[in-house]
Formats: structure tokens, sequence, C-alpha cells
């Protein structure tokens, strides 16, 4: 039996709030958020995950309560932690870890580490649901290290493609733990 997994890239953030954890939707992510209703209107969807951060969760909230879903939190689905301390140069810092998969600022996590950490994460879930359709409200870099885990071809320049896209979907279909194929959803 064939496993379905759409993977929500959250919606558009409020940057003016600096921390990662609680930053929340801007006014058009929220409304593009409740256009989500209608793209998975017409799919049957079993369980729904999500990082802890708030931007994530708000973005699957109007799926989760159209469907009436209880929305489960996986802290490791969170998004990788850059440092402490906030990055000016973004650009410059993803570069160096898309080059480097083990470079990471102290006291902040490689894409080595995310990789890991939501891979392990995803396996579980895909045991705990073989057969069922999911959701999985997360983050740019971290769906980015789980696409490039089952696709090396998936790099920087892609990465830097899907960060322009809120919401960003990716279907991905598995057998068990067994990748199949993926697709990208725009919204």
């Amino acid at each position: 039996m064939n496993t379905t997994v759409y993977f929500i890239r959250h919606a558009k953030p409020d940057i003016s709030v600096k921390d990662d954890m609680t930053r929340p939707l801007s006014y058009e992510g929220i409304e593009k958020s409740k256009e989500l209703i209608n793209t998975f209107r017409e799919i049957k969807i079993d369980r729904i995950y999500s990082s802890p951060f708030k931007r994530a969760i708000q973005t699957i909230e109007p799926i989760a309560k159209d469907k009436n879903i209880k929305i489960e939190i996986i802290d490791d689905f969170r998004e990788r932690k850059m440092s402490n301390e906030w990055i000016e140069n973004y650009g410059e810092y993803s570069k160096k870890q898309w080059d480097d998969f083990s470079y990471k600022l102290a006291d902040g996590e490689s894409l080595n580490d995310v990789q890991k950490r939501n891979i392990k994460e995803l396996e579980k879930i895909l045991l705990e649901n073989n057969g069922k359709t999911i959701i999985i409200g997360t983050h740019g870099t971290a769906l980015s290290t789980i696409i490039n885990y089952y696709d090396r071809t998936f790099l920087y320049n892609n990465f830097l493609e899907m960060m322009n896209i809120t919401p960003y979907i990716m279907k991905m279909k598995f057998n068990s733990e067994k990748y199949l194929s993926r697709k990208e959803t725009y919204e």
C-alpha cells in the first residue's frame, strides 16, 4: 500500500518578528492558508503533523479545522537552528550550508543535523501510517533536506526556487518506507 505525504511549507511569515519559534504568518500568509482548504477539499486526509513553529501550524490550521483533524506537533520537524543571533546575510550563510552539509555556526545546526532528525521522524510516521494520506506542516530548509535525502540532485538552486513560493506543497509517495515519487504543487 502506498502512503502519500503532502509537505506544506508555511505561507508568508511576518518577518518583523525575529523569534523563529513564535514568528506568525503575515496577513497575506493567513489569507493564502485559508485557500488551502480548497486545494485539499477533495483529498481524504488521515492525519496532520506539524513543526512546533507558529507559522507552520497557522498554515495548516485551516485544513485541520475543515477536516476536523487534530494537528500532531512533532518537535523534530522544526526548522533548522541557525544561531542564537539574527543572521543578517542569510543568502551567504545558506549557500555555505548547501556547499558543505556539515557547516554550522556556534549553537546552530548543520543541514546534516536537520536532515537526520527530519528523516528519522518521517520514517516513524511512514511506519505508523502505511497506506494513508497525511499532511506535514514544515519549513523551506527542513523540507529541502528531506527532498535532498531522496534525490541528491535537489540542491541549492532548487532550495532558492522553493523559498519564493509560499505556501509550497510537495506531494511525495512511499511504499512502506521506500520513496517512490514526488510532485510539486504550487499555490
